[in-house]
């Protein structure tokens, strides 16, 4: 009798500890990825308009702890966006690449602002017809100062300082004001072209040559050494796979989307587009102050 319950007990203590160990494994292949997975390539997409960049952030960080994900490429359907918002996508993957390979995958657009986001991936791929480039800034203002006296209404400024009501829609810019606002452009154009010039190993002279917003297609970057290869998105992944070192038969992982984070940008946006100079090759794109 004491024979059977001790073989009774040892026989729940087992499936006890088979049923904790399974649960260990479930959430450690929720949170991290687990050894019992195969490898991974990540996929970050940047698409649209770059506003607010926490969601896209946070997926960088959901790339970086997952341990089955070996090599992140960077698939970027942009026309650009707040520089603030690109930089700070730039250099969250620089950081990554010293931990992961990161390669950009170029689809139909990727200029401006979603040229600033791949140039923080070790490699560059490009379709040859992608549109890229259009290194510049971008700064759009309207004078309403004749609609409102058609519509007889007199805007009442109060300010503490002459600069800062510039870009008032009420009345013209002054000479002055537009010195302001173009010493900004310059400087946040310097700052584009300085990663450039470092990212893609080219002297300052030869990005000056055609940093002036002007765009090209991916062989025309490939040309001129904005890029690195012509390919497809699948191609891009045979790359990360071989730069990783991994076998071919990686899975793509995708972050998921934060649904506040996206709730979170519409709501801001407004805010980004009056904050933030945009950048962007397409002049009907929303205006900045």
């Amino acid at each position: 009798m004491k024979r059977k319950t001790l073989v009774m007990m040892i026989s729940v203590a087992a499936v006890i500890l088979v049923i904790v160990f399974l649960a260990l494994m479930a959430v450690y292949r929720t949170s991290k990825g687990s050894i019992m997975q195969k490898n991974e390539v990540g996929v970050l997409e940047v698409k649209g308009v770059i506003m607010e960049p926490d969601d896209i952030l946070k997926k960088i960080k959901d790339l970086e702890d997952r341990d089955s994900v070996k090599a992140v490429i960077v698939r970027i359907d942009s026309p650009g966006g707040g520089i603030s918002a690109s930089q700070e996508i730039y250099h969250e993957l620089k950081n990554l690449d010293k931990i992961k390979p990161v390669i950009a995958s170029f689809s139909t657009v990727a200029a401006s602002g979603g040229y600033y986001v791949a140039l923080g991936a070790r490699s560059i791929f490009a379709n040859e017809g992608s549109i890229t480039g259009s290194i510049g800034v971008i700064m759009q203002l309207a004078n309403l100062e004749r609609l409102f006296q058609f519509i007889k209404v007199s805007p009442i400024t109060i300010k503490s300082g002459k600069f800062k009501d510039i870009g008032s829609s009420a009345r013209a810019m002054t000479p002055e004001e537009k010195i302001v606002l173009q010493n900004l452009s310059d400087n946040m154009h310097m700052q584009f072209k300085k990663a450039v010039s470092i990212e893609r190993k080219l002297p300052m002279n030869i990005v000056n040559s055609f940093a002036d917003g002007r765009v090209f297609s991916g062989q025309q970057a490939l040309e001129i050494k904005l890029v690195d290869f012509i390919g497809t998105f699948g191609d891009a992944v045979d790359y990360a796979e071989k730069t990783a070192k991994i076998s071919k038969d990686a899975e793509l992982y995708y972050p998921k989307d934060d649904k506040d984070g996206i709730l979170q940008n519409i709501l801001s946006s407004t805010k980004t587009f009056i904050n933030e100079a945009m950048l962007g090759a397409d002049s009907s794109m929303p205006q900045a102050r």
